[in-house]
Protein backbone atom coordinates (compact mmCIF):
# COMPACT_ATOMS: atom_id res chain seq x y z
CA UNK A 1 0.00 0.00 0.00
CA UNK A 2 2.83 2.57 0.79
CA UNK A 3 4.75 1.52 -2.63
CA UNK A 4 1.09 2.79 -4.60
CA UNK A 5 1.25 5.97 -2.48
CA UNK A 6 5.02 7.11 -3.20
CA UNK A 7 4.01 5.78 -7.09
CA UNK A 8 1.47 7.90 -6.79
CA UNK A 9 3.45 10.83 -5.78
CA UNK A 10 5.88 10.45 -7.67
CA UNK A 11 3.81 10.43 -11.16
CA UNK A 12 2.03 13.83 -9.81
CA UNK A 13 5.40 15.12 -9.22
CA UNK A 14 6.43 14.55 -12.62
CA UNK A 15 3.00 15.69 -14.18
CA UNK A 16 2.98 18.54 -12.13
CA UNK A 17 6.72 19.10 -13.56
CA UNK A 18 6.01 19.01 -17.33
CA UNK A 19 2.70 21.26 -16.72
CA UNK A 20 4.98 24.14 -15.30
CA UNK A 21 6.15 25.61 -18.89
CA UNK A 22 2.34 27.24 -18.48
CA UNK A 23 -0.67 27.04 -20.31
CA UNK A 24 -1.50 28.14 -23.74
CA UNK A 25 -5.24 29.98 -24.64
CA UNK A 26 -5.38 30.34 -28.80
CA UNK A 27 -8.22 31.35 -30.91
CA UNK A 28 -8.81 28.98 -33.62
CA UNK A 29 -9.82 30.30 -37.38
CA UNK A 30 -13.53 29.76 -36.60
CA UNK A 31 -13.27 31.62 -33.72
CA UNK A 32 -13.69 29.08 -31.01
CA UNK A 33 -11.40 29.50 -27.65
CA UNK A 34 -9.08 26.68 -26.97
CA UNK A 35 -6.64 25.72 -24.02
CA UNK A 36 -3.86 23.31 -23.70
CA UNK A 37 -0.14 22.77 -23.09
CA UNK A 38 0.66 23.46 -26.70
CA UNK A 39 -1.07 25.83 -29.05
CA UNK A 40 -2.60 24.29 -32.47
CA UNK A 41 -0.46 25.31 -35.12
CA UNK A 42 -3.20 27.27 -36.84
CA UNK A 43 -3.85 29.57 -33.80
CA UNK A 44 -4.79 32.71 -34.88
CA UNK A 45 -4.08 34.56 -31.46
CA UNK A 46 -2.26 32.54 -28.81
CA UNK A 47 -1.83 34.01 -25.08
CA UNK A 48 0.53 31.78 -22.95
CA UNK A 49 -0.47 31.76 -19.27
CA UNK A 50 1.78 31.79 -16.44
CA UNK A 51 0.92 30.56 -13.13
CA UNK A 52 2.44 30.72 -9.72
CA UNK A 53 4.27 34.28 -9.79
CA UNK A 54 4.42 36.25 -7.09
CA UNK A 55 0.96 38.88 -7.01
CA UNK A 56 1.72 42.46 -8.17
CA UNK A 57 0.82 45.46 -5.45
CA UNK A 58 -1.01 47.69 -6.76
CA UNK A 59 0.30 51.02 -5.16
CA UNK A 60 -3.34 51.89 -4.13
CA UNK A 61 -3.46 49.00 -1.92
CA UNK A 62 -0.64 50.35 -0.03
CA UNK A 63 -1.78 52.13 3.39
CA UNK A 64 -2.18 56.00 3.25
CA UNK A 65 0.96 56.54 5.25
CA UNK A 66 3.06 54.63 3.02
CA UNK A 67 1.54 56.01 -0.20
CA UNK A 68 2.05 59.65 1.49
CA UNK A 69 5.55 58.88 2.07
CA UNK A 70 5.86 57.11 -1.58
CA UNK A 71 4.81 60.69 -2.95
CA UNK A 72 6.95 62.44 -0.95
CA UNK A 73 9.70 60.80 -0.49
CA UNK A 74 9.64 58.06 -3.02
CA UNK A 75 12.85 55.42 -2.24
CA UNK A 76 15.29 54.21 -4.91
CA UNK A 77 17.96 51.10 -4.34
CA UNK A 78 20.63 51.67 -6.56
CA UNK A 79 23.22 48.38 -7.36
CA UNK A 80 25.33 47.27 -9.53
CA UNK A 81 25.53 43.30 -11.18
CA UNK A 82 28.71 42.52 -9.19
CA UNK A 83 27.19 43.80 -6.09
CA UNK A 84 26.44 40.84 -4.26
CA UNK A 85 25.67 40.42 -0.40
CA UNK A 86 25.68 44.42 0.69
CA UNK A 87 23.01 44.54 -2.49
CA UNK A 88 21.11 41.45 -1.24
CA UNK A 89 20.94 42.47 2.12
CA UNK A 90 19.47 46.25 1.28
CA UNK A 91 17.30 44.48 -1.03
CA UNK A 92 16.17 42.18 1.41
CA UNK A 93 15.66 45.12 3.93
CA UNK A 94 13.77 47.13 2.01
CA UNK A 95 11.21 44.43 1.30
CA UNK A 96 11.10 42.83 4.89
CA UNK A 97 9.88 46.59 5.76
CA UNK A 98 7.23 46.61 3.24
CA UNK A 99 8.86 49.67 1.24
CA UNK A 100 7.91 50.17 -1.98
CA UNK A 101 10.97 50.78 -3.78
CA UNK A 102 12.51 51.26 -7.47
CA UNK A 103 15.58 49.57 -8.08
CA UNK A 104 18.32 50.65 -10.29
CA UNK A 105 20.65 48.16 -11.83
CA UNK A 106 24.41 50.21 -12.43
CA UNK A 107 25.50 48.22 -16.16
CA UNK A 108 27.27 50.37 -18.08
CA UNK A 109 29.66 53.51 -17.68
CA UNK A 110 26.92 55.93 -18.89
CA UNK A 111 24.63 54.51 -15.95
CA UNK A 112 27.70 54.78 -13.67
CA UNK A 113 28.61 58.29 -14.74
CA UNK A 114 24.84 59.44 -14.04
CA UNK A 115 24.53 57.77 -11.07
CA UNK A 116 27.88 59.85 -9.38
CA UNK A 117 26.75 62.82 -10.92
CA UNK A 118 23.34 62.69 -8.97
CA UNK A 119 24.59 60.48 -5.85
CA UNK A 120 28.34 62.01 -5.71
CA UNK A 121 29.15 58.81 -4.83
CA UNK A 122 30.31 55.73 -7.20
CA UNK A 123 29.77 53.27 -4.57
CA UNK A 124 26.83 50.54 -3.97
CA UNK A 125 24.31 50.29 -2.45
CA UNK A 126 23.12 53.58 -2.17
CA UNK A 127 19.91 54.78 -1.16
CA UNK A 128 17.96 57.81 -2.06
CA UNK A 129 15.17 58.81 0.39
CA UNK A 130 13.31 61.55 -1.54
CA UNK A 131 16.65 63.80 -2.27
CA UNK A 132 18.70 62.72 0.29
CA UNK A 133 21.29 59.73 -0.47
CA UNK A 134 22.38 56.77 2.05
CA UNK A 135 25.75 55.34 0.70
CA UNK A 136 26.89 51.18 1.73
CA UNK A 137 24.23 49.80 3.34
CA UNK A 138 23.84 50.23 7.19
CA UNK A 139 20.52 49.09 8.04
CA UNK A 140 20.21 51.58 11.53
CA UNK A 141 20.69 54.49 9.39
CA UNK A 142 18.30 53.74 6.53
CA UNK A 143 15.74 52.73 9.25
CA UNK A 144 16.19 56.18 10.80
CA UNK A 145 15.49 57.80 7.13
CA UNK A 146 12.63 55.52 6.15
CA UNK A 147 11.01 56.38 9.65
CA UNK A 148 11.59 60.21 9.33
CA UNK A 149 10.54 60.04 5.65
CA UNK A 150 6.86 58.55 7.38
CA UNK A 151 7.26 54.97 6.03
CA UNK A 152 6.03 52.21 8.91
CA UNK A 153 8.54 50.68 11.09
CA UNK A 154 7.17 46.86 10.59
CA UNK A 155 5.78 45.73 7.60
CA UNK A 156 1.98 46.51 7.59
CA UNK A 157 -0.76 43.65 7.61
CA UNK A 158 -1.37 44.62 3.83
CA UNK A 159 0.69 42.82 1.11
CA UNK A 160 2.84 45.74 1.07
CA UNK A 161 6.22 43.32 2.50
CA UNK A 162 6.00 41.88 -1.44
CA UNK A 163 7.69 43.49 -4.09
CA UNK A 164 5.81 45.97 -6.18
CA UNK A 165 6.15 44.92 -9.72
CA UNK A 166 5.78 47.40 -13.16
CA UNK A 167 7.41 46.27 -16.40
CA UNK A 168 10.70 47.94 -15.90
CA UNK A 169 12.30 50.38 -18.26
CA UNK A 170 15.67 50.77 -19.79
CA UNK A 171 17.51 49.47 -15.93
CA UNK A 172 14.73 50.50 -13.61
CA UNK A 173 13.07 47.89 -11.70
CA UNK A 174 9.89 48.75 -9.50
CA UNK A 175 9.02 47.27 -6.10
Amino acid sequence: MKRHFVWTGLIAFVCGSAQADGLYRWVDKSGKVHYGDAPAADAAKVEQKKFGAAPTIDANDLPYATRRAKQNFPVTLYVAENCSDPCKEARLFLTKRGIPFTENILRTKEDLDAFKQLSGSDGVPTLAVGKTWFKGFQAEQWGGALDTAGYFQTPSPQPSAKPITTKPTNTETQH
